[in-house]
C-alpha cells in the first residue's frame, strides 16, 4: 500500500477531526470572519446557514470539504458555529434535504476564499517536497506531515490519503536518487576504487577496512597520539575530503554517513551502485573530520593529564615531601626568634652583649642546628622564588612525550588561526622543525617568537645553567609552544581545517558560490522570501513585543530586582508537604509493580505506541516492539532458557 510507512495515528487523523476539539481549535477555524458571517446569513434557511458555516470551518481545519457527509462534524464545533448564527445546532441534519446544496456551498467557499484544487498545484508541492528532502533529513512520516501542513497553509484542497502518501514517497525516492547520482558523478575514478576497497574483508581479519578505520583511538600516550595521527593521515589519503560537495546540504551528508557507520560491509555492498558510492563518500568524509577531532581530543587530554597536571602534581608532591623538614626548621627558627624578641633591650645602666643573646638562644636551639634550619628554609623558599617557573621547569622534563609526535602533528593536521593565534601557529611550525633537529639553537633563532617566550618561560628557555652561554633550551621552547597551543586551541584562536569540534566555527556559514548554488532550494524548503527585510521586520516586531510584555510584568513582580545593573530573581521557596503526603507516597510505592526494565518498556510501548515516534537510521519503518499488542507485555511467560 502507498501509505504503509505512515503510522496508524497519521492515517486515522488524515482529513478527520480529532476526538476532542480545544478552544484554540474552535477559535482558529470556526470563528466566522465578517465576510464569512455575511455569506452564511445570506442563505435562505437556518439549516443551510449552519451547514455553510460548518463547511467553512471544516475546510479551514482539515484542508478538505466534507460535502458527502457535511454532518460529520464534532458537536462542539457545530454548537460553536450555531452560537454565532443564533440558531439551534440540532437543525444541522436538515441541510441535507437537498444533496446538491452541500456541494454548492463548497464551491462558493472555494471560489470566494481562494481555495485551489490539488491537481493544479501538484507541481508546486513536488518542488516544495524536493527542496525539503534536499535540505533536511526528515523521514517519510515527518515529510508527509509537512506536506499536509503546506497544503492547508496554502489553501490547497487535500487529495486522498493514497495520492498524497504516494506523492511523498515518490518525491523522497526521486530526490534521494538524484542526490546519490549527483555525489557519485563528483567522485574521481581512483577515489571510487579506494572507497570500494574499504568494504573488502581480508583473510586474516574479521572486519572490513571501513570498520577498522571507524575504531577511535583509546591510548592516552605519546604512541597513542602517533596512532591517532596515522589514522587521520590514512583516512585523508583516500581523498574523499577533496571531492567538491559544497552544494550538498550537510544534513544529507550526515544522514548518509550515519547509515554508513552503522551498517556492516555486506549491507553496504548490496546497495545500488550510486547509493553505495554516495554512502561511502559521505562516510569517509565524516571519518576524515572525526579523525581530526579524535586526534586533537587525544592531544588535549594528553597535554592536560600527562603534562600540565602531572607537572603540577609533581610540584605538590615535592612540597609535601619537603614539608616535614621545613616545618621542623621553621619551628627551630621560631624558638630562636622567640628568645631574641623576649631579650630585654639595653639601657643606660645595663648593656646586653651579642654573646649573651647567643648563649640564651643556644640554651633553646644549638647554633649548628639553627644554621641547618636557616639553610633548609633558604633552599625551600629562595628569595627569587617563582612557582610558575618551577612548574614550567618540571614541565620541560616531560619533553620526550611531545617530541615523539609534534612533527607529525604539524604534518598531518592542517592548522589555521585567527589573527590572535597567528604567533602561536608560527611558533608551532618552528618547534616542529626543532624537535627532530640536532642543531644547537641560539636566542636569535627564536627572536620572532619573543611574545610567547616572555614571563615565566624566559628563565627555562634562555638561562639554563647546564647549557653554554648564548644557547637556548630547545626542550623548554617546544614545551612553551605546546602550552600556548593548548590555550589557543581551547579558545579556537588556532583551529584545524576540516575538523568539527576543533574547527573554525565560522566555516559552517555558507557564502559565495556555495550559498548561490543552494540558496533557491534552501529558501524554498524554509518557505522564505529571497529578500529578508520582511522576515526580519516580523522577528523584530515579535522581539519588541516580548520585551514589552516582560517590562509590563516587572513592575508588579516583587520577586525580580535589579542590583548593580544585573537582574536577580528571588528563588522559589519549597512548599511544605501535606500531613497525608507520607502515607500517599507509601501507598503509591506499594502499588508499583516489581518488574524488569525491558518488561516495563514493552508495557509502555503497548499502551502508548511511543516506538512509532522513532525513525530507523535507514529511513525505513521501525519494527513493532510488541508483535501482539493485545495481551499485556508483562503478562506473557518468559522464553525458556536455551
Amino acid at each position: 500500500m502507498p501509505h504503509e510507512y505512515l503510522s496508524q495515528d497519521q492515517i486515522a487523523r488524515y482529513s478527520r477531526f480529532p476526538d476532542e476539539l480545544s478552544v484554540t481549535d474552535l477559535e482558529q477555524c470556526f470563528c466566522l470572519t465578517p465576510n464569512a458571517l455575511a455569506l452564511a446569513t445570506s442563505k435562505r434557511t437556518p439549516a443551510t446557514q449552519l451547514g455553510w458555516a460548518v463547511q467553512w470551518g471544516t475546510v479551514r481545519m482539515l484542508g478538505i470539504f466534507q460535502a458527502d457527509h457535511p454532518t460529520r462534524v464534532p458537536e462542539r464545533a457545530v454548537a460553536f458555529a450555531a452560537d454565532q448564527l443564533d440558531v439551534d445546532p440540532g437543525i444541522l441534519p436538515d441541510c441535507r434535504t437537498r444533496a446538491q446544496t452541500a456541494y454548492e456551498h463548497a464551491w462558493q467557499i472555494r471560489d470566494t476564499f481562494g481555495y485551489r484544487e490539488f491537481a493544479a498545484e501538484e507541481e508546486d508541492l513536488r518542488a516544495y517536497l524536493a527542496a525539503r528532502v534536499w535540505a533536511s533529513e526528515e523521514g517519510p512520516r515527518a515529510l508527509f506531515d509537512r506536506a499536509v501542513l503546506y497544503l492547508i497553509e496554502h489553501q490547497i484542497l487535500l487529495p486522498s490519503l493514497s495520492v498524497l502518501s504516494r506523492l511523498v514517497r515518490q518525491a523522497r525516492r526521486k530526490e534521494n536518487a538524484r542526490l546519490h547520482t549527483h555525489l557519485t558523478r563528483r567522485i574521481p575514478t581512483t577515489v571510487h576504487a579506494d572507497l570500494l576497497d574499504l568494504l573488502r574483508v581480508h583473510d586474516d581479519s574479521r572486519f572490513s577496512e571501513l570498520e577498522r578505520l571507524h575504531t577511535e583511538p583509546d591510548r592516552l600516550s605519546s604512541p597513542g597520539m602517533v596512532e591517532a595521527l596515522d589514522r587521520t593521515s590514512l583516512i585523508a589519503g583516500i581523498g574523499a575530503g577533496k571531492v567538491e560537495v559544497d552544494d550538498v546540504p550537510q544534513a544529507k551528508l550526515e544522514a548518509l554517513a550515519r547509515y554508513g557507520l552503522r551498517a556492516k560491509a555486506p549491507s553496504l555492498a548490496d546497495l545500488t551502485p550510486d547509493r553505495q558510492a554516495a554512502t561511502l563518500l559521505a562516510t569517509v568524509r565524516h571519518l576524515e573530520t572525526a579523525s581530526v577531532d579524535d586526534a586533537l581530543d587525544v592531544l588535549e587530554v594528553l597535554i592536560t593529564s600527562k603534562l600540565l597536571k602531572r607537572a603540577e602534581r609533581e610540584g605538590n608532591e615535592d612540597k609535601l615531601r619537603a614539608l616535614p623538614s621545613l616545618k621542623s626548621a621553621a619551628k627551630k627558627m621560631a624558638a630562636a626568634m622567640d628568645v631574641l624578641i623576649n631579650t630585654p633591650q639595653a639601657t643606660t645602666t645595663r648593656v646586653v652583649s651579642l654573646a649573651e643573646v647567643w648563649n640564651a638562644i643556644e640554651e633553646v636551639v644549638p647554633r649548628e642546628t639553627l644554621m641547618e634550619a636557616v639553610k633548609t628554609v633558604a633552599e625551600q623558599v629562595p628569595e627569587d622564588a617563582d612557582e610558575a617557573a618551577e612548574w614550567r621547569a618540571r614541565l620541560v622534563k616531560r619533553f620526550r612525550t611531545v617530541q615523539g609526535f609534534i612533527e607529525l602533528l604539524v604534518e598531518v593536521i592542517d592548522f589555521d588561526a585567527v589573527e590572535a593565534g597567528q604567533p602561536v601557529l608560527e611558533a608551532l611550525r618552528t618547534a616542529a622543525v626543532m624537535a627532530r633537529s640536532r642543531k644547537h639553537y641560539k636566542a636569535a633563532d627564536i627572536a620572532a617568537h619573543a611574545e610567547l617566550t616572555a614571563g615565566s618561560w624566559k628563565r627555562p628557555i634562555f638561562a639554563n645553567p647546564d647549557l653554554e652561554p648564548g644557547r637556548i633550551d630547545k626542550a623548554a621552547f617546544i614545551m612553551c609552544v605546546i602550552e600556548h597551543l593548548h590555550r589557543a586551541l581551547k579558545r579556537r584562536d588556532v583551529f584545524a581545517r576540516g575538523a568539527d569540534r576543533w574547527g573554525d566555527p565560522r566555516a559552517r556559514l555558507l557564502s559565495g558560490v556555495a550559498w548561490s548554488a543552494t540558496r533557491e532550494r534552501v529558501l524554498t524548503a524554509l518557505e522564505l522570501e529571497a529578500e529578508p527585510a520582511g522576515h526580519l521586520a516580523e522577528l523584530a516586531s515579535a522581539l519588541e513585543a516580548g520585551y514589552t510584555r516582560v517590562l509590563d510584568g516587572l513592575g508588579s513582580n516583587t520577586a525580580i530586582q535589579f542590583s548593580d545593573g544585573r537582574l536577580r530573581g528571588q528563588p522559589l521557596q519549597a512548599a511544605a508537604d501535606s500531613p497525608l503526603m507520607g502515607e500517599f507516597r507509601a501507598l503509591v510505592d506499594a502499588m508499583m509493580p516489581r518488574l524488569d526494565l525491558p518488561d516495563l518498556l514493552m508495557e509502555v510501548a503497548a499502551r502508548t505506541g511511543f516506538t512509532t515516534a522513532f525513525t530507523h537510521y535507514s529511513g525505513g519503518q521501525t519494527r513493532r516492539a510488541c508483535p501482539d499488542p493485545g495481551p499485556p507485555a508483562t503478562g506473557r511467560p518468559r522464553l525458556p532458557p536455551g
